[in-house]
């Protein structure tokens, strides 16, 4: 709360002329009543925002007490007054924060306790509880439907568990409702679960939990479905239709794969040199490198040798990888790699200084032991 203004003062014209002296004393007076009150005021605006949470703290210390002491009902009933005395918190966040906690902790309690059926009650009742605060209602329908799971309550888990991904798709638990589902229907009941799943992509094409539902199709696609062309399509929308998604590089991998699996080197070529294009952009500030760029500067050179039956271009693609990823354990395959496609190339001595460069940096390479097949 802003510090109240000092009211005004009366005007000096009415007011019988004063010395100097006692001008100055009394501007200094009126500067400490000024002072005062603004620091009331200031006390006040504090007290208003914060007097509450030692309240709402204690009911929530006292309950994680009596919870870590076995008290169930006694924390239970900490954490109820704590859903109350929450609310007075100021600002608005750390109520939101105090409440989800007290919400939250009253359902765990039980269930760390084997009050299953308790517990499950209590998070399924949390959603109407919260009131706006999508966070606790999705992390407590979740964990609602993973307690249905275990206890062999297919339907009604199932149920909460598919209410996390749609009611709540844009909150982070959605994806691990995703995952237990993907889990669980992958061997009870693979075609629903893909025909539910390709539904839900038009639905949700605008949230955050969109990138996941092609991910778990195309997975499923490739696997119980045994459709890998399907799958690849899949994998190549992510990158293009989510460039943000944090599954990008290994839909470009994953979809490089399926295509030489396939009889398509060229389109596995054309996919890892998408995925190793992402390394001139991690070179920027804030950026990552994808784990599979290694794997695919390798994967690369063997396609362009085995398959385009492109030398030059393969060991130019081998060459790098040392080069670009000096911390890659992939060096020595690298290397020795290059040492076979120079060989193959006629290139004895360029494949020898291969394999010398091998001894030289990876004194223990198992590819030591293969020197004879590439420089005899």
């Amino acid at each position: 709360m802003p510090a109240r203004p000092a009211p005004p003062h009366p005007a000096t014209a009415a007011a019988p002329a004063l010395p100097h002296s006692a001008i100055a004393g009394a501007a200094r007076r009126r500067a400490h009543a000024t002072l005062a009150l603004a620091t009331a005021a200031i006390v006040a605006g504090i007290c208003a925002s914060a007097c509450s949470a030692p309240a709402t703290l204690s009911d929530l210390r006292t309950a994680e007490q009596r919870s870590g002491a076995g008290d169930v009902d006694g924390a239970v009933t900490a954490y109820r007054a704590a859903q109350v005395s929450c609310r007075r918190l100021r600002p608005e966040r750390r109520a939101r924060a105090a409440c989800s906690e007290a919400l939250l902790g009253e359902a765990e309690t039980l269930e760390h306790a084997g009050r299953t059926q308790p517990a499950i009650d209590t998070y399924l009742a949390i959603p109407a509880r919260a009131g706006d605060d999508a966070g606790p209602a999705a992390i407590a329908t979740y964990r609602a439907g993973l307690l249905l799971l275990a206890a062999h309550q297919v339907t009604p888990a199932w149920t909460q568990l598919w209410r996390v991904v749609t009611s709540y798709p844009d909150e982070p638990i959605a994806s691990d409702a995703l995952r237990a589902l993907v889990k669980d229907g992958r061997g009870r009941a693979p075609r629903e679960l893909a025909d539910q799943l390709a539904r839900l992509l038009t639905a949700l094409a605008e949230t955050q939990i969109a990138d996941n539902l092609v991910w778990s199709l195309a997975d499923l696609s490739e696997h119980e479905l045994a459709n890998p062309t399907a799958a690849r399509a899949l994998y190549d929308q992510l990158p293009t239709d989510y460039p943000g998604s944090g599954m990008r590089d290994d839909a470009r991998w994953h979809a490089a794969r399926i295509s030489r699996a396939l009889g398509d080197p060229r389109g596995a070529a054309l996919r890892l040199r998408a995925l190793l294009a992402t390394r001139e952009v991690a070179l920027g500030a804030g950026s990552y490198f994808s784990i599979w760029l290694d794997d695919a500067q390798l994967e690369l050179g063997k396609i362009l040798r085995d398959d385009l039956h492109d030398l030059p271009a393969a060991a130019a693609a081998f060459r790098q990888l040392p080069d670009d990823y000096p911390a890659s354990i992939l060096r020595d395959d690298a290397l020795f790699e290059l040492a076979v496609t120079l060989a193959r190339g006629g290139d004895r001595t360029g494949a020898c200084a291969a394999i010398a460069r091998i001894a030289d940096q990876f004194a223990g390479s198992k590819y030591l032991a293969r020197r004879p097949e590439v420089c005899p």
